[in-house]
């Protein structure tokens, strides 16, 4: 940025910056609101140009007006004034950029698109705790409706759109759970470098997802969409308008995440602080790489299925409809040749951070450290070979099903390696049971739990009679929850002293919410496993009696599950406010992120970090630290090794 943090702020305090770089949240959901309503209600009303002119019925200009939406939104938070002014030339003076990384704007910086990756990541972590618990009301929503065998609370026609809406926005956000917040706050900090490689493109992909999440849940306006998550064709094609809202929100978050995993790929690929070999990183690190990579190859496949859905509902094309020479099961190919994957995305980046927690609290070395990492790369390649396992119902391609049975199974092999290493590190050690290892240890029954289910549904004869029922929700679930949710809350407790700008969580608040989420979560959907088995299918309002106290135990469990989030979000408040300071490196950990000052200042590192050492080498005697924090001053002899 061209001078120091201390000489930007001073010249800050006489910084007024022009209304165009003041433009905020508030600002982007008026220009948000009045994009939209400018093409649905005054161009596309009745007898507006776009009816008169091109005939268009209400889903048609509903599709322009979400994109019409977007765009004002971005223009009213001020995402084009840099292409902008760039295109006429203009070049912005230092307190102009240090003002677009949120110096001098006190806490309204998050409020706005600020280019420093902490904030970028500390607003993704708050925008995904408050839909993590929109998504969850809607949770309780179903198992309440589900508390008696037959429709009670709401009509079977809203349920399947509360189904919906709570699955795709969990979806949508679990993509990012991990590779959001933590990956652009901690990446490069656990890397040594200053800043992302694309600042801009870092912060774009937060405000882009936002409104991806509006949308979404704006589909309950438009009369819903009666396909949950999956979206199948042709029952798509037939939905009422808020089938749109899925599409435009499914397209939009894809050029969220996408944007991410390119702008994390590039950092850690070219940002690397000298001696920060590949074999040095952080398994987190790792992980988050291999999403990365499944983003960016996968995402934009949903992109297009979701783009085709809204040609044949807008433009009358026929990918999906038989009659004009199209196919449903184009649609179920194109989706889970993305969908498999995106199992994985959600997955992986956990298993990096359950490793280095595990390894930080067992105080020894990352067991079998290379098998892991190519345990990640491996279920990651293996996923692109599995997806007609969730076909094998369909009638489809019926030789090729030990194909795809066998390929699911053989992602049990790298998946085992993740195990091994996990187990290794803790065989043989002194555990400090503190409430981010009890979530990180938490993660291995749970998964295992996940894995053992999804061997049965991966076998053609089982999963033709298990293929739909709740079975197949509670292994989703063991997997997803288990390997994500339970990562993203062990990642939270561990950096919150370092996101908190110093400030330690209350322990015994985070025991609380641990063992009510424990509990509730295995009670929720081992019962949910099991009246599945009693033939119960998934997304239905109306059941057979003899399932109801089955149905009412998983309820009660999910009522405690829901609940565990009430102590967390005390304890986030509180503790970010008033909790007791923390020491700068309250864990004793070795990564770099430790080796920081807390606050972290704006641009990380006084100077890039000379690495010496691997990130894992606890337990090893007269490990060096990780790094030398001021290369410059020790090559002189005047600093020692890292601090």
């Amino acid at each position: 940025m061209g001078a120091t943090t201390a000489t930007l702020e001073m010249r800050q305090a006489a910084y007024n910056p022009p209304w165009w770089q003041r433009l905020n949240l508030w600002t982007a959901l008026l220009g948000g609101l009045v994009g939209f309503v400018f093409v649905n209600w005054v161009l596309g009303r009745d007898g507006g140009p776009l009816n008169l002119v091109f005939g268009w019925e209400i889903n048609q200009t509903l599709v322009v007006s979400y994109f019409a939406g977007l765009f004002g939104f971005m223009l009213g938070l001020g995402a084009l004034n840099y292409p902008i002014m760039w295109i006429l030339g203009y070049t912005p003076s230092q307190e102009e950029q240090a003002y677009q990384y949120g110096i001098g704007q006190g806490w309204d910086k998050y409020l706005r698109m600020t280019l420093d990756h902490k904030v970028v990541g500390l607003q993704y972590l708050v925008g995904i705790i408050a839909f993590f618990c929109v998504a969850g009301f809607n949770a309780m929503m179903i198992r309440t409706e589900l508390l008696t065998p037959n429709a009670t609370f709401v009509d079977p026609g809203v349920y399947l759109t509360i189904v919906g809406e709570h699955s795709v926005m969990m979806l949508m956000i679990t993509s990012g759970m991990i590779l959001g917040p933590f990956g652009n706050y901690f990446i490069p900090l656990m890397i040594g470098a200053k800043r992302m490689a694309y600042p801009r493109l870092e912060a774009l992909s937060f405000w882009i997802f936002l409104p991806a999440m509006f949308i979404l849940l704006s589909g309950f306006i438009f009369g819903g969409f009666p396909t949950a998550w999956t979206g199948y064709a042709p029952l798509a094609d037939e939905g009422r308008a808020g089938m749109d809202a899925y599409c435009i929100a499914w397209i939009t978050v894809t050029v969220s995440v996408v944007l991410a995993s390119i702008n994390i790929l590039a950092t850690i690929v070219m940002l690397r602080a000298p001696g920060m070999t590949w074999t040095r990183m952080p398994l987190t690190v790792w992980s988050v790489s291999v999403g990365a990579i499944l983003i960016w190859l996968s995402f934009p496949i949903m992109a297009c299925v979701q783009s085709m859905t809204l040609f044949d509902r807008t433009l009358l094309t026929g990918f999906y409809v038989p009659v004009q020479g199209g196919s449903a099961y184009l649609y179920e190919n194109l989706f889970w040749t993305f969908g498999h994957p995106e199992v994985y995305i959600l997955m992986i980046p956990g298993m990096g951070v359950m490793l280095d927690i595990v390894a930080v609290f067992a105080r020894r070395t990352v067991y079998a450290y290379r098998a892991a990492v190519v345990g990640m790369f491996g279920i990651g390649l293996l996923s692109w070979f599995v997806w007609q396992h969730h076909l094998f119902v369909s009638g489809l391609t019926p030789g090729l099903r030990p194909f795809f049975m066998f390929s699911t199974e053989m992602i049990s092999f790298p998946t085992g390696f993740i195990f091994l290493s996990a187990l290794g590190t803790l065989f043989g050690s002194r555990l400090r049971f503190t409430v981010p290892f009890m979530f990180a240890l938490a993660w291995l029954p749970n998964f295992l739990l996940g894995g053992f289910s999804g061997i049965f549904l991966s076998d053609t004869p089982v999963d033709v009679q298990l293929h739909g029922s709740y079975f197949v929700q509670a292994h989703f679930h063991f997997v997803l929850m288990g390997g994500t949710l339970f990562a993203l809350f062990a990642a939270i407790y561990y950096w919150f002293p370092k996101i908190s700008g110093g400030r330690m969580f209350n322990s015994t608040l985070g025991y609380i919410h641990f063992w009510m989420m424990e509990i509730g979560f295995n009670g929720t959907f081992i019962t949910l496993a099991i009246v599945g088995m009693m033939g119960m299918p998934r997304r239905v309002t109306f059941y057979a009696s003899y399932m109801t106290e089955v149905n009412q135990i998983a309820t009660w469990f999910a009522y405690l599950l829901g609940a565990s989030m009430i102590p967390f979000l005390i304890n986030f408040i509180y503790s970010w406010q008033w909790g007791k300071k923390a020491e700068e490196n309250p864990w004793d950990a070795r990564s770099l992120e430790w080796m920081t000052p807390t606050p972290v200042p704006i641009d990380d590192f006084e100077e890039i970090p000379l690495v010496v050492a691997a990130a894992h080498q606890y337990g090893v005697a007269n490990a060096p630290p990780m790094a030398i924090l001021k290369p410059s001053e020790a090559a002189s002899g005047t600093a020692s090794a890292g601090e």
